[in-house]
């Protein structure tokens, strides 16, 4: 029930609201930050250990990459097309002091090349997924893992499926993890 009532709220936003802040146009998703909460588990889940490569298709305001960088000391790079998203998030990068080891590149996530992965993070609407699973099964490396936020990757089989019951405001979220 909590899945129908997300998705009924994300269809209103969709139909009804202003473009949230941080839309860019021939983007493939909103723009809505992950919770903290649910940052923490995807990269727990992902097994990131220092030194690894991971891309954050869809970067927003960069806290995947952060996180990334700063607690697992991977090599963090976030992928987003919005300008003022790009933009904010370099910046909270250099006040962190972070440049050596996250970035951020401005562009279009489906025009990168992602074999030097070993994590890809994603939240993105389902059929972005599916265009993005297709991507990554031609560059992924063998062992590479993908995240995956609320969404499935397609017609990948998830190796685990996690829930993290509530992230602070009562909502629910699901995070798939896929071993290419």
């Amino acid at each position: 029930m909590r899945r129908l009532s997300f998705f009924l709220a994300i269809a209103a936003i969709a139909l009804f609201a202003q473009p949230p802040v941080g839309d860019a146009p021939g983007s493939i998703a909103p723009y809505l930050p992950t919770p903290n909460i649910v940052v923490d588990e995807m990269l727990k889940a992902a097994q990131l250990k220092p030194g690894e490569t991971l891309f954050d298709l869809g970067s927003g305001d960069g806290r995947i990459v952060i996180a990334a960088a700063s607690k697992y000391k991977a090599n963090a790079i976030g992928i987003e097309l919005d300008d003022a998203l790009a933009a904010s998030s370099a910046d909270r990068i250099a006040e962190s002091g972070l440049q050596k080891t996250a970035r951020i590149i401005h562009g279009d996530l489906l025009k990168q090349d992602y074999s030097s992965a070993d994590v890809v993070t994603v939240y993105l609407w389902p059929e972005a997924n599916v265009k993005v699973s297709q991507l990554l099964d031609l560059q992924l490396k063998k062992g590479a893992r993908v995240v995956a936020h609320d969404f499935e990757m397609g017609p990948w089989k998830p190796a685990k499926t996690i829930t993290v019951p509530d992230d602070g405001t009562g909502r629910s979220h699901t995070i798939f993890l896929y071993i290419r």
